[in-house]
């Protein structure tokens, strides 16, 4: 088993054994949003909270569900998915971003899926996106793998070129007091693949 196939079955038991985030995803799912995922701080602070030992929903301030849909690019409809997923369960907050329009708000090219989307966010930690298909089976979407979300290293993406935004975020967030097994990796080092 690669090192990838063991975090990947860590996450997904993690994961699976959460009954509020396996109602989450079904939430998402019966949306039937194109390339539909949850992602970020959701799975993020999640899995740091369990790889801390403390209860995984503490710290997670919203609940990022991303899709890509070239078609109906409206900030409208994205509204109306929040809506939708309110009135089913307030307990997350709920934030909806089609991916095929969110280039414009960061100034790049047309992103061209929900991973190639991830792929340009701010760490690889946070590039994480996960669905429940309708199988029940997990489905992930991680550009950079996973390997420095399970080893807890905060890590600049190497598509994202703004460094000095990159350290802000990590100082503003508080993430190494929040969990102090964290261990930042400065943003001129490369990636492992």
């Amino acid at each position: 088993m690669t090192i990838q196939n063991r975090y990947q079955a860590q996450a997904e038991a993690f994961v699976k054994e959460d009954a509020a985030m396996q109602e989450a995803l079904k939430l998402v799912r019966e949306l039937k949003l194109p390339e539909g995922r949850i992602a970020a701080g959701f799975v993020r602070n999640y899995i740091w909270n369990r790889l801390h030992g403390r209860d995984g929903h503490g710290l997670i301030n919203d609940t990022d569900v991303v899709y890509f849909d070239p078609v109906r690019v409206e900030e409208d409809r994205d509204h109306e998915y929040e809506s939708i997923l309110m009135e089913q369960n307030p307990y997350w907050k709920w934030s909806v971003k089609n991916q095929a329009r969110m280039h414009l708000r960061n100034g790049a090219e047309p992103y061209q899926s929900v991973e190639d989307a991830l792929s340009r966010w701010v760490e690889t930690a946070t590039a994480v996106g996960v669905r429940l298909n309708d199988h029940n089976e997990l489905e992930w979407v991680i550009p950079w793998g996973l390997q420095d979300l399970m080893e807890l290293k905060i890590r600049k993406s190497p598509k994202f070129h703004d460094e000095a935004y990159y350290y802000a975020r990590v100082n503003a967030k508080q993430w190494l007091n929040r969990w102090p097994k964290l261990v930042m990796v400065e943003a001129s080092h490369e990636h492992r693949a």
